[in-house]
């Protein structure tokens, strides 16, 4: 069915200029929006409208999705022809209603407006904020209240063509048999083991035909040949110079590190009062209970009363009696601020201390990269200037402590460790690379820069036959192993079938759609159920793997079983929606084609183009 309709049965003129008030109005598109874009028969479709509902929508998006939304976005997501559609969607059923004369009393109007969001101040609807926000979006209230009742008569509209939509039961019942079946299936793969032997190898002739048939399977890639200069702060770190005094403070700045006193992993486990506490100990000491049949009979988990990795301080006075035992077991029952408890030590972690003395190579390593960086970022400006003065790489290699370097790129290949080709920013910038581009310097995610030139670009090529004999001949055996095992596959499922006995295999009963056969890969669930008697079977070519599944059985759900009705509500709901939808979708077309559509899209381009 349709899906078109969704939008305008969701959707009312009120819910753009209530859910748009207070925020981004029509004053933020620069210029006038006075005039229509067009008209429903006799019913205009005003430009500030437009611009209001349209401003309103770039907004909602950009609350939901935490991103700016800017004019160019907008355009690109198609929202102004979005929201056109729904402007005449609004304007058909407002011709519509006028014709009939339908509409709403004042209550209903005034109900809606001091229900607004936009309106609310402290205590309810606030009278003083009404008039400002209608001031504020050009709008007055006379008007407002007018778009009020209108929307209102085009919601008494749709809900007459929608209200006594229901899905037909069959369908319904249909769908929900198909959704809570399950089937017995039995599946077994076939490997080449049980082929009559190995595959022979061919002639050179078959696998010069198979090499040129198959010839992208044996293309070597382009391959874009790059000079480059770079430095990165590792190429710096040995000849930074460093003092003491500076190691010292990023010493005491991270002290916390290199001096911890002892820890202790522990759970802790409170009760109501000391006489429960004490004989759940006593329990314990007789090896009556463990400590996970305790948390067990509190309701709770181990995770909820994990403390993780705590000091003697901060258990505080429960401190000294954890801390006091020599290895891991129950302690307890101990007051807490909570009431007795139990404290289970599950690790003792020693102190750490680790003078400036020990520290010193790892703070050095780090300063050392930290100071480089700066070094280079420093260093920037002014080889940014070489370049643009038309210095060349090895020009900056020469006066700079850049290195020069030169690799042979090709999309998709995996970097040597080490290489320039493993940093992102070089792999984004070479794809795009010309040989009538000057080097530019660009940043490295490491606090590194680089430059480089696209030197020659070498097209893809398939690669000789006498290069590569062993990967046609390897490839050919896995497609013919492949072709056999399939025809294999197929000649024992006939034979399953003609004998009509229990196929041979591994059994999975009792499988769900949405089930799974461990090692075996979905598509052999995905044709079990595609099978439609049981005795069927199936040849499943999946993930270069040949299986066979057998349909053993298929099992309707209980009609009066809980999982089914939720199920079977569920299905009611979305087809009684996806009805109502196409319904409404198809009303107002017709009311569209009815009463006559004119569109001035010049005009509606004009507030498009103000959009800020």
């Amino acid at each position: 069915m349709t899906r078109r309709g969704k939008s305008a049965i969701n959707w009312i003129l009120m819910g753009f200029i209530l859910l748009g008030l207070g925020g981004w109005g029509v004053s933020n598109f620069t210029g006038p929006s006075q005039g229509s874009i067009g008209a429903v028969g006799s019913t205009e479709i005003k430009a500030a409208d437009y611009a209001r509902a349209l401003q309103a929508e770039m907004r909602s998006i950009q609350s939901q999705t935490g991103q700016p939304m800017t004019a160019e976005t907008a355009r690109a997501m198609g929202l102004p022809q979005s929201v056109q559609q729904r402007l005449i969607t609004a304007s058909a059923l407002e011709e519509e209603a006028r014709q009939m004369g339908l509409s709403v009393g004042d209550r209903r109007v005034a109900d809606q407006i001091m229900a607004a969001p936009a309106f609310q101040g402290i205590g309810g609807f606030d009278r003083a904020r009404y008039a400002d926000t209608l001031r504020n979006e050009q709008l007055s209230e006379p008007q407002f209240e007018r778009d009020v009742r209108m929307d209102e008569a085009r919601l008494l509209l749709q809900r007459a063509v929608t209200g006594a939509t229901a899905a037909p039961a069959g369908a319904v019942a249909q769908t929900t048999r198909w959704l809570t079946e399950t089937r017995d299936l039995t599946w077994s793969e076939v490997t080449a083991d049980q082929l009559d032997g190995p595959v022979t190898a061919p002639d050179d002739a078959t696998l010069q035909a198979w090499h040129q048939a198959n010839a992208s399977r044996f293309t070597k890639p382009e391959t874009r040949h790059i000079s480059y200069a770079w430095l990165t702060p590792e190429m710096l770190e040995n000849s930074v110079q460093l003092d003491e005094t500076a190691l010292r403070q990023l010493y005491e700045e991270r002290k916390d590190e290199f001096q911890q006193p002892e820890r202790r992993m522990v759970d802790r486990l409170v009760y109501p009062d000391q006489a429960t506490a004490e004989a759940a100990k006593a329990r314990l000491d007789k090896g009556e209970v463990d400590f996970d049949a305790l948390v067990a009979e509190r309701g709770l988990t181990r995770q909820a009363i994990d403390l993780g990795e705590v000091t003697q301080a901060q258990l505080g006075a429960a401190g000294a009696a954890v801390f006091a035992t020599e290895g891991n077991g129950v302690v307890g029952p101990v007051p807490t601020d909570l009431g007795p408890a139990l404290f289970s030590v599950n690790a003792i972690l020693d102190p750490v201390n680790v003078g400036f003395e020990a520290a010193q190579t790892e703070l050095r390593a780090e300063a050392a990269l930290d100071k480089a960086k700066r070094d280079i970022e420093g260093q920037s400006a002014a080889i940014n200037d070489l370049l643009a003065g038309g210095a060349s790489l090895d020009d900056l290699a020469k006066e700079t402590p850049m290195k020069r370097g030169e690799i042979d790129w090709q999309e998709g290949e995996t970097p040597a460790a080490g290489s320039i080709a493993t940093y992102p920013a070089f792999r984004t910038r070479v794809e795009t690379l010309t040989d009538k581009d000057y080097p530019e310097l660009f940043e490295l995610d490491d606090g590194g820069i680089f430059a480089m030139t696209l030197t020659k670009v070498t097209p893809a090529a398939v690669i000789p036959f006498d290069q590569v004999r062993d990967r046609v001949l390897a490839d050919w055996t896995t497609t013919e192993t492949h072709k056999r095992l399939l025809a294999l596959a197929d000649k024992q499922r006939l034979s399953a079938e003609a004998e009509a006995g229990q196929a041979a295999g591994t059994k999975a009963p009792g499988l769900g759609r949405d089930g799974a056969i461990d090692g075996a890969p979905a598509a052999v669930v995905t044709e079990g159920f595609a099978l439609k008697e049981a005795g069927d079977g199936a040849v499943v070519d999946a993930d270069g793997r040949v299986f066979i599944v057998t349909l053993d059985a298929v099992h309707e759900a209980d009609p009066k079983a809980d999982q089914t009705v939720q199920v079977a509500s569920a299905v009611s709901k979305r087809q009684t929606q996806t009805l109502a939808e196409d319904y409404f979708d198809f009303y107002t077309r017709a009311l569209v084609d009815e009463f006559g559509l004119h569109l001035n899209q010049q005009a509606a381009a004009a507030v498009d183009a103000r959009m800020q």
